[in-house]
């Protein structure tokens, strides 16, 4: 469940499943986020992630996170942006997961299950991202977690569908 302040969608939602605690990032999140996504992304035998130049964009991105979850809100937008994917047991930060809007002609996606005629017309869906620690990997950490952001999607937020954007 979403625990909030003030019982709506705000910045201080987080959501709990048996295993994890998916939560707003913080800037104390910076070095583990660095890492897990440079590993994952990048080449993890480059030292490029320890230099500052990087360090320093991954800290404007993280600090981008943090403002996406007062400001959404603020402007009744959905909660789009990542949120930090935490062990329960420990508080470690092994991921994150998030909503993004996804623009594409879904429309001429037939599976979707669009009654109308394929228009090729651009439209935005919700999707959803996910990247977990490679040390986490195959533990079904990535599952629980999008499930659980997948369920508060069709239960609170009432969306229609979820287009999933990670490979």
């Amino acid at each position: 469940m979403w625990l909030c302040m003030r019982g709506l969608l705000c910045d201080r939602m987080i959501l709990e499943t048996n295993r994890l605690i998916i939560r707003p990032f913080v800037m104390d999140d910076l070095l583990a986020t660095h890492r897990i996504l440079n590993q994952t992304f990048e080449d993890p035998n480059k030292a490029e992630y320890l230099h500052e130049r990087a360090l320093e964009e991954r800290r404007s991105w993280l600090e981008w996170q943090i403002l996406n979850q007062e400001w959404f809100e603020r402007m009744h937008q959905p909660p789009y942006g990542d949120r930090a994917i935490t062990l329960k047991a420990d508080k470690q930060l092994i991921g994150a997961v998030g909503y993004v809007p996804c623009l594409a002609p879904f429309e001429q996606i037939l599976g979707l299950g669009i009654p109308t005629q394929p228009c090729g017309r651009f439209t935005t869906e919700f999707g959803l991202f996910w990247v977990i620690d490679p040390k986490y990997q195959r533990l079904g950490y990535a599952s629980e977690a999008a499930q659980a952001m997948v369920e508060q999607a069709f239960r609170q937020l009432r969306v229609k569908r979820i287009i999933a954007t990670t490979e």
